[in-house]
């Protein structure tokens, strides 16, 4: 019995029953104006039903009324593009209107009902309840007074059932609008790993510069030696607290153009603070690397910029050589520096990983790993 009560004690039963009442609002005018012909609302449903905004007013009002709370309730809710969807919508206001008459007739007629056996079994007799025209009137008839309330229960919340599940299967999302909506989240996951890697790459390299530039000031104890290393550090620091900042606000800002991210032609600070950490960095920049296409040259600085932190990081001050060469159709980096007894075998930290994918999202390969003795980092980005 507690089972069967429970669901009458739920706020979502009678938020249902409202939805299901308000198509009755509209065919009550209509009986006042010609009771003879009631068919005509339905009938009119249909053009309205075409109207592509109907469908996101028809959506919304089935969120708020029957799943309230439900955080995902697979309901559209934005205007039929499609007149596969329009027709969805027809048949939903059509299946909305039956289901209404349903529960209308049955919330009038069985409390009624209630009512008149209990009446009969006062002894008095009623003509005009085709249930209990025939019937003589006795004591037992109250024994089946409660049946047409139980029964009014279940219908409340059999029809708000059924309404809501005829709802999520034609107010739910088109193919179109699934496709979309995947391509968002697509979207979505894409930008979160962009954002992990720039935040990998440019704090990343910031505070591997400021750990080596520390120690050595420290190990030299040349006063100035360490004022270059202080001064390399706070370079550094501003150019991080700078990523920062844009990376920040690209979380804030969902529109915000990625323009302001470094390029290759600001690859010189790169090499530069590598140099005052104590790296002697043989670079060699050929090609018009200015001319390099925007993404490309992004992707290239960062990808650049980890290799060089790697260096910094696992091998130290040691000779490293850098190649940067744009050609018409693919820009090449590498670097290379004496592999050292720290790295043993194939890279696979989450920057090296970054650098593999940086260079796969652009169509182009980047390898990693020893090669002749030394280290190496090599990628090739097409440039179409």
């Amino acid at each position: 019995m507690g089972r069967f009560l429970r669901p009458l004690l739920r706020g979502t039963t009678y938020t249902r029953l409202v939805h299901l009442w308000v198509p009755m609002l509209l065919l009550s005018i209509w009986m006042f104006i010609d009771s003879s012909k009631p068919w005509v609302p339905a009938l009119l449903l249909v053009p309205v039903g075409l109207i592509p905004a109907v469908r996101r007013g028809e959506g919304v009002q089935a969120e708020l009324l029957l799943t309230p709370g439900e955080r995902d309730p697979g309901f559209s809710v934005s205007p039929a593009t499609a007149w596969r969807d329009r027709l969805r919508t027809v048949l939903w206001l059509e299946a909305r209107m039956v289901l209404g008459g349903v529960t209308a007739m049955a919330c009038v007629w069985l409390p009624v009902l209630a009512l008149e056996l209990v009446a009969a079994a006062r002894g008095r007799a009623h003509d005009d309840v085709p249930v209990l025209a025939d019937a003589a009137p006795h004591w037992w008839y109250a024994l089946l007074a409660p049946l047409p309330l139980l029964a009014l229960g279940a219908v409340v919340v059999g029809m708000g059932e059924a309404v809501t599940a005829v709802a999520r299967r034609l107010l739910g999302p088109s193919a179109g609008e699934r496709l979309a909506a995947l391509e968002e989240r697509t979207e979505q996951l894409l930008e979160r790993n962009r954002i992990a890697r720039e935040l990998h790459d440019s704090i990343g390299h910031a505070l591997t510069v400021a750990v080596v530039q520390a120690g050595a000031a420290r190990a030299a104890g040349d006063p100035e030696f360490t004022d270059r290393a202080l001064g390399a550090i706070e370079e550094t620091g501003r150019a991080a607290l700078e990523d920062l900042e844009r990376v920040l606000g690209v979380l804030r800002e969902a529109e915000r153009p990625v323009s302001g991210r470094p390029t290759l032609a600001e690859a010189d600070r790169l090499l530069e603070s590598a140099r005052t950490s104590g790296a002697k960095v043989d670079a060699e920049v050929t090609g018009a690397v200015e001319a390099v296409p925007g993404p490309v040259s992004r992707e290239g600085y960062r990808i650049l910029q980890e290799a060089l932190t790697n260096v910094l990081r696992h091998a130290g001050a040691v000779p490293v050589r850098v190649r940067v060469h744009a050609a018409a159709d693919v820009l090449t980096l590498e670097v290379r520096n004496p592999l050292t007894a720290a790295v043993t075998g194939p890279g696979r930290g989450s920057g090296l990983r970054g650098i593999r994918e940086r260079a796969a999202l652009l169509g182009g390969h980047a390898s990693t790993g020893p090669d002749a003795g030394d280290w190496q980092v090599r990628a090739e980005l097409p440039l179409s």
